[in-house]
């Protein structure tokens, strides 16, 4: 019988860290909901002492979920470690992951402490977080860059102390993968009691390496967690990526010897979901989940293909959720047949209230669109849990002109809380004065830090998704529209952003 993989995914806090990326609760839940779907063990839900908000989004995913373990970050001391717990009352299985410092760069320069300070506060965190729950993981933070030594007598201290899992980071990607898996099994030798805990790898992408060193910690060193992310979403160059992790184990069981609980045929539609809810595009060779990911343009590669798929196919595209048949829906679809494609696309809505809104924006764009894909339904629920917020900035319509030897121009109407205004610009583009007639009115005087287009689906007739990324004061914000006209998907984007920006919640930023 095989090893079981754990498989933690922490797209809701590590993920949310890259800038822009930050969610809001409904969007956490949906996404949550989705994991548990696709089968995940344990879903970090987020910081629960960083903020009100993320404190809710936490509490709403572990009143929701049944299925996975249900975990809140928290730096090592008794205030984030009890907001935690309490964050998570409501969950079937609850776990609190604490952690600290412990390379000499980041106690001398970041918390200002010496080893044996922090040596002490790691043991008093995780003997307080012992003694209000049972499963607790510990994660010395830039655990790859610490000294071996110290690092012993830390993990050694917090396992007698009551840790469950231990979990060592790379958090700035400088390991290769040979040396972390050796790395990873020199601590699990020299620690006398590390059969008392599960050891769990965590890498970052810095050097393009998180997975191979991720994979090099399970198989030479023996770690049976791995952390990761959807799409490998995270701050600087990203994270493990969930999908790559499982498919390489469950493609290659022959060299692993190891199985995961994963669902895999919900893989795609997690990473759409995560895509579009972030504005994080997915690349189109991205392995497993890029749209190029199964595509064969070599006249060899498709001869090859037809004769016999596993000539150049080492998955089966369907087995991560791929579909030959994308149309699902059209203008003469009823209510049921598109509360199903919801059901099967993992989205749950609150109330009939919120159906019948997304019901209402779907025949609204299947006017428009002959073709309903799934991407198009998931761009429509994301705008409508959006809309749906109590937002300041609101779009209602848009006209505007635009002619080869003319400057263009555009005339927008949109409502700030609640009411409407209007406002028109010129510009460079259609694009460019829509933007530039939403700012002379609002005047945020943020800065535009990226602007991209992406076609939701493969043909002319596709809905456009834009995301608009704001800088302001230190902040940094994601905004994403989605409509069949990209100017009009533009100023949805636009307002998106600003509604963002308006938000007072604030972040504590932590990386494990």
């Amino acid at each position: 019988m095989a090893d079981k993989l754990i498989i933690f995914d922490t797209t809701l806090r590590d993920g949310e860290q890259s800038p822009g990326a930050s969610m809001t609760r409904d969007e956490k839940l949906r996404i949550a909901r989705q994991l548990e779907r696709l089968k995940v063990d344990v879903i970090e839900a987020g910081f629960a002492a960083s903020s009100n908000g993320d404190f809710e989004a936490v509490q709403a995913i572990a009143n929701a979920i049944k299925d996975s373990t249900v975990c809140s970050l928290a730096r090592a001391n008794d205030k984030d470690i009890a907001r935690s717990v309490e964050a998570l009352r409501g969950a079937q299985r609850a776990r609190v992951h604490t952690f600290i410092a412990t390379s000499a760069l980041h106690m001398e320069k970041k918390l200002r402490m010496s080893p044996e300070q922090v040596l002490e506060q790691a043991k008093q965190s995780v003997r307080f977080a012992r003694n209000l729950l049972d499963d607790i993981e510990f994660s010395p933070e830039d655990g790859y860059r610490s000294d071996p030594d110290f690092l012993c007598r830390v993990l050694e201290a917090v396992i007698a102390e009551g840790a469950t899992t231990i979990n060592v980071p790379d958090t700035v990607g400088y390991a290769v993968p040979e040396l972390y898996g050796e790395f990873i099994r020199n601590l699990r030798e020299r620690v006398p009691n590390s059969d008392k805990a599960i050891w769990s790898v965590h890498c970052h992408n810095d050097l393009g390496m998180a997975v191979a060193n991720s994979l090099a910690g399970v198989k030479i060193g023996g770690a049976r967690q791995v952390e990761c992310t959807i799409n490998g979403l995270g701050e600087r160059a990203g994270n493990c990526s969930l999908e790559e992790v499982v498919m390489a184990i469950k493609t290659r069981r022959d060299y692993f010897g190891l199985e995961v609980g994963i669902d895999t045929h919900h893989i795609l539609a997690a990473s759409r979901m995560v895509s579009q809810t972030t504005g994080f595009v997915v690349q189109p060779n991205k392995a497993v989940v890029g749209a190029n990911a199964f595509a064969h343009a070599s006249g060899i590669h498709q001869d090859g293909v037809l004769k016999a798929r596993d000539t150049y196919e080492i998955m089966r595209a369907e087995d991560v959720g791929w579909s030959a048949n994308k149309i699902v829906l059209g203008k003469l679809s009823g209510r049921n047949a598109f509360k199903q494609r919801l059901q099967d696309l993992g989205v749950q809505l609150e109330s009939e209230s919120e159906i019948n809104a997304a019901f209402a924006r779907f025949k609204e764009l299947a006017d428009r669109k002959s073709e309903i894909f799934d991407e198009d339904i998931l761009a429509l629920v994301s705008d409508e849990s959006v809309s749906s917020d109590k937002e300041q900035f609101g779009f209602v319509s848009l006209s505007q002109r635009s002619e080869t030897g003319e400057r263009p121009h555009a005339a927008i109407v949109f409502t700030v809380t609640g009411l409407e205004v209007k406002a028109q610009s010129e510009g460079n583009g259609p694009v460019d004065a829509t933007l530039k007639a939403i700012e002379s009115h609002v005047q945020s005087g943020a800065e535009m830090v990226l602007y991209s287009v992406n076609a939701i689906s493969g043909s002319t007739e596709s809905q456009g998704e834009v995301t608009v990324r704001l800088q302001n004061s230190g902040r940094v914000v994601n905004g994403v529209g989605s409509d069949p006209d990209i100017v009009v998907a533009s100023a949805k984007a636009y307002l998106s952003a600003l509604n963002k920006l308006q938000s007072k919640a604030d972040r504590v930023a932590a990386q494990g």
